[in-house]
């Protein structure tokens, strides 16, 4: 007698964690950073070094793989 109940599960959704990422060299970052400041009411904001192994582009409208 098992019921999915959607409106419950839309209720859970409401609320979800969300991550955004910006990949760009340091100056580029920190001259964004002011701008980004305003629009951050709540939420945490993280810069990050990374280590890039690999990098693949995706093939443009009409190109074959």
């Amino acid at each position: 007698s098992s019921r999915l109940h959607t409106a419950k599960i839309l209720r859970l959704s409401m609320d979800l964690p969300l991550v955004i990422e910006i990949v760009d060299s340091d100056e580029k970052i920190n001259a964004f950073l002011p701008v980004l400041d305003p629009m951050i009411v709540g939420g945490l904001v993280t810069l990050e070094k990374v280590k890039v192994i690999d990098y693949r582009a995706g093939a443009e409208h009409g190109e074959s793989q």
